[in-house]
């Protein structure tokens, strides 16, 4: 194999696949990346097992063929190439000889045989959404997904249609998070999924770099994105998920309206002095105000008092700082509605009555 790039081409594309690839490895050829070099090509296949990119870029092809290099290693390379070089790989007698202007290296390669793929296989349900909604859905949902492994069907983003509506859901428990939009022509039969956590970061990664449709097709155990020039597969989580509709509460009667932005600041700035890993806040509730505080027993007390609507009877409520944060970091506009019952009970958030972004907020002790 014998094939010639430009260092800014094969560098975004090793940055699109070497992120699957972990750090360490039982497997040797899971820390490589399979180069294939075709006809005015070159393809590139990083996977973990559960998860697969593939990506292809344009080369000058001198000699067809195939192998396996260390996937960080050569992104490291590339990256620290002059700007606007002519890379040279060329493959033989077990290793690949980078050339750069005055650079040259050698890697050690494994053979192309070896590489595992996951498996390439018809997708039942196929469907396209934009990818600045798609970005919009992760953006707004993952930050909730759990990181505790023993709850392994927490570990990703739940999408389902209903009724016409397609739902991406996200919980850990402590707070959910849950948006709504209308369901994409080809959508309406799809299996219920829940999309793993580390497929969602990589997915949010290409997004960045692509402002067109993305093609999705799925089945009851695998998910495919097409992004781009990028194809991004992966296993789903075979868990279910439980019915997070319960949670979501009805009967909230207290009204709080309050800027997203004034809140948060405030909040950021009294739990500045909190030790504890929770970072307890309490909102006391007042009309026309809340009044922040944190109360640290090792650091002090802040207290910060934030304007708002509200017009019912006062009480105290406490909550994870961060939790709260993380969910009004994500609001857009200049307002958001807060549906609270009392300290015991859940609290929904919205960004207003048509807004396709819901959130649920466990309260805390304080």
């Amino acid at each position: 194999m014998k094939a010639t790039v430009e260092r800014a081409t094969l560098l975004k594309c090793l940055g699109h696949v070497q992120s699957v690839v972990e750090r360490r490895n039982t497997i040797p050829i899971l820390s490589n990346v399979l180069i294939e070099a075709e006809d005015g090509g070159l393809k590139l296949t990083a996977t973990d097992l559960d998860l697969q990119v593939v990506d292809s870029i344009a080369a000058t092809t001198d000699t067809a063929g195939a192998t396996t290099v260390s996937a960080h290693t050569l992104f490291d390379i590339a990256r620290k190439l002059p700007d606007g070089s002519q890379v040279s790989l060329d493959v033989g007698d077990g290793n690949m000889k980078i050339k750069a202007g005055r650079y040259s290296s050698k890697l050690s390669t494994l053979p192309r045989d070896d590489f595992p793929m996951i498996a390439e296989s018809e997708l039942p349900t196929t469907f396209s959404l934009p990818g600045g909604t798609l970005a919009e859905i992760i953006d707004k949902t993952r930050f909730a997904i759990s990181t505790e492994e023993t709850r392994y069907y927490l570990n990703g983003i739940f999408m389902h249609v209903t009724d016409g509506k397609m739902y991406a859901v996200a919980t850990d428990g402590h707070r959910l998070a849950r948006m709504t939009l209308d369901a994409p022509d080809g959508a309406e039969e799809m299996p219920d999924v829940i999309v793993p956590r580390k497929c969602v970061a990589e997915l949010r990664k290409l997004l960045d770099e692509n402002e067109g449709d993305v093609e999705i097709g799925l089945s009851a155990s695998k998910i495919r994105f097409r992004v781009g020039t990028a194809v991004l597969t992966s296993k789903l989580i075979d868990g279910t998920f439980p019915d997070y509709s319960r949670v979501i509460p009805t009967g909230n009667d207290k009204l709080l309206r309050v800027d997203p932005k004034t809140l948060a600041e405030g909040v950021d700035r009294v739990s500045a002095i909190a030790t504890d890993r929770t970072k307890a806040v309490k909102l006391t509730l007042d009309k026309g105000r809340i009044v922040l505080s944190v109360t640290s027993p090792e650091t002090g007390t802040a207290t910060e008092e934030v304007p708002a609507d509200y017009d019912n009877d006062g009480f105290d409520v406490g909550f994870n700082a961060r939790y709260l944060l993380d969910i009004l970091h994500e609001v857009k506009g200049e307002q958001i509605d807060v549906h609270l019952a009392d300290a015991a009970a859940p609290t929904l958030i919205r960004e207003g009555d048509n807004s396709n972004a819901l959130y649920v907020l466990m309260p805390m002790r304080v």
